[in-house]
């Protein structure tokens, strides 16, 4: 915690020491974030010493995380996450079609050489910060709701740390998400399973009732002391940094393209890029951010496109794309306050294009795209309509977890054709 000066709310700006966790500005009950000290790093580490492209994992880039791996390992909880590879999928016809050159963010699956989120999934770098700032708290039991892949990294972390974990998740959460934590639960004492009729708000509500008032701290998109945005942050340096055969210089990309449920990751990445322009590594250029959601649950398109300065809460859907079925969010504000900035947009897709993209994914690369990272690729038609992104960019999709996470409820995708 040396490089973290205080928290500070996302909205009103107000700070708060970091001697201490809390959850939601308490002024008016926004999102805070960790500031780091970049005058500080620039100081300590002269020409750039702070990265430490050796290091296989997201906390590869040292004292900008709450903690440097390379001088206090003890404090990091790692399981191997982060530092995945972009993968040039510009040869398959939805981008060849458009004469467009798409780079996906792969956050699913190993590859050779890089690192690999624990769980599947992108939650696994937020996590991977939640732990290790629990333990420097010295929290025993955290709780999280959830819309799947959130509970399941949390409790692999948990198990990992021996840490009491309450996870409260939708009872048509797919079922190897589910069967994951009800095993965890049955294994180990400290984990927890509920299931509730409806979405993550409904989570949220019986995490509150059961679970704060004994004790358990709360986890909760955005909910936490900023933590998750720490670790999402780490996509968006990644992003920056010299990719291996593609760019061998920091730069950004022109257009990012994310599947958007709370909106953790574009806070995060967006805190990347000021930090890595205070420290003088990039300018003032932004990509356009653009946040993808299914037309069965579309609160941020329906705000961006009606001018709002908030997301309205809606009922959510049902979708294959569960974890970007939010119904609202706390942090939904300065999600649209980014995707203004950057003249960037939102767009919604369509449960056919969604799993059109899962099934043409798979024949074409042998990716195991999850739904949420299908919708990406699918908005890129509407995208480009909009002037939103065009032939002579670089653009990056994610794919934020796998598709193995979501059987059975898209194994047709991948059976035989019918005689």
């Amino acid at each position: 915690m040396k490089y973290i000066k205080h928290y500070q709310c996302t909205e009103c700006g107000k700070t708060y020491t970091a001697d201490i966790p809390m959850n939601l500005c308490e002024d008016d009950g926004r999102p805070v974030k960790m500031m780091v000290n970049i005058a500080a790093i620039t100081r300590d580490y002269p020409s750039m010493t702070w990265y430490q492209p050796h290091v296989k994992n997201m906390w590869r880039f040292g004292p900008l995380l709450p903690f440097d791996i390379s001088t206090d390992p003890d404090s990091v909880c790692s399981l191997g996450e982060g530092y995945t590879p972009i993968i040039d999928v510009s040869q398959y016809l939805a981008c060849s079609e458009l004469n467009l050159q798409v780079y996906l963010k792969d956050e699913g699956q190993p590859y050779a050489g890089y690192g690999a989120n624990p769980t599947g999934s992108f939650k696994d770098r937020g996590m991977s910060v939640v732990v290790t700032m629990a333990r420097y708290y010295g929290l025993s039991s955290l709780a999280v709701p959830t819309q799947g892949n959130a509970g399941d990294s949390l409790s692999e972390y948990g198990v990992a740390n021996d840490l009491d974990v309450a996870v409260i998740m939708p009872d048509d959460t797919p079922m190897p998400i589910m069967g994951k934590v009800a095993a965890y639960s049955l294994k180990h004492d400290g984990i927890s399973l509920d299931l509730v009729k409806g979405t993550i708000r409904e989570a949220g509500a019986l995490m509150k009732q059961k679970y704060l008032p004994e004790g358990y701290f709360n986890c909760a998109t955005f909910q936490e002391p900023g933590w998750r945005i720490e670790g999402k942050k780490t996509m968006g340096l990644e992003l920056a940094e010299p990719w291996p055969k593609f760019k061998p210089q920091w730069s950004l990309p022109d257009a990012i393209l994310y599947p958007t449920g709370g909106g953790t990751g574009i806070l995060g990445m967006w805190k990347a890029f000021d930090e890595l322009e205070e420290l003088g590594i990039i300018g003032s250029h932004r990509p356009k951010i653009i946040a993808i959601q299914s037309t069965v649950n579309a609160p941020v398109v329906s705000a961006f496109q009606q001018g709002l300065e908030d997301t309205i809460a809606t009922d959510g859907g049902l979708t294959i794309a569960t974890g970007i079925n939010v119904p609202g969010g706390v942090g939904h504000k300065a999600v649209l306050r980014i995707l203004r900035q950057s003249n960037g947009g939102a767009i919604s897709v369509s449960e056919q294009q969604i799993a059109l993209h899962v099934k043409g994914l798979y024949q074409k690369f042998g990716i195991w795209i999850s739904p949420e990272g299908a919708a990406t690729v699918a908005a890129l038609a509407q995208a480009k309509s909009l002037g939103l992104v065009d032939t002579d960019q670089n653009i990056v999709c994610f794919n934020t977890g796998s598709a193995e996470k979501y059987l059975p409820n898209i194994r047709e995708l991948f059976s035989p054709a019918s005689p």
